[in-house]
């Protein structure tokens, strides 16, 4: 028996996740990101963590490929910078705050938590490659995450 890709959609879109931007530096040193649902805990020793890329995405190659990622956990309030990094739109920090982390990474401003993450692993998953990263440095902030939930934002009450 086979699921079909729609049936498959509808079942994962049961599961509420939280909503992620994966950060990374690309060509000339710029910051490149992306939306990323697809992120979970590893281990805690040692703590990894991993984010599952798009192999259709145009900026793959930059975390592919890479030996550092941030994720950005966002906060409620954050679900335009959600739809802005998953837009097809090259530059995706223009008008975006962000500081530097302690590799350099791009931290988004205001993100519930952020994990800063050096790559030990990348294996191919699909149509999606599977990035393993240590957390080098964290961050967190107090306040209410945003989730997602069959296909559409959500907060937590």
């Amino acid at each position: 028996m086979s699921v079909n890709k729609d049936e498959f959609r509808a079942a994962l879109g049961r599961f509420v996740s939280g909503v992620t931007v994966v950060t990374t530096r690309g060509e000339d040193n710029r910051p490149v990101g992306m939306t990323v649902s697809a992120f979970a805990s590893v281990s805690l020793e040692p703590p990894l963590v991993l984010a599952c890329i798009d192999k259709r995405a145009s900026v793959h190659g930059r975390f592919a490929e890479g030996t550092y990622f941030a994720v950005n956990i966002l906060a409620e309030d954050q679900e335009h910078l959600s739809r802005r990094f998953a837009s097809k739109d090259q530059d995706r920090f223009n008008g975006t705050r962000y500081t530097e982390g302690v590799t350099g990474l791009p931290l988004l401003e205001g993100a519930l938590a952020y994990l800063e993450c050096r790559v030990v692993h990348a294996y191919p998953g699909g149509d999606h490659t599977i990035i393993v990263g240590e957390v080098e440095s964290t961050g967190v902030a107090e306040c209410k995450p945003l989730a997602y939930f069959r296909g559409g934002y959500s907060q937590l009450a």
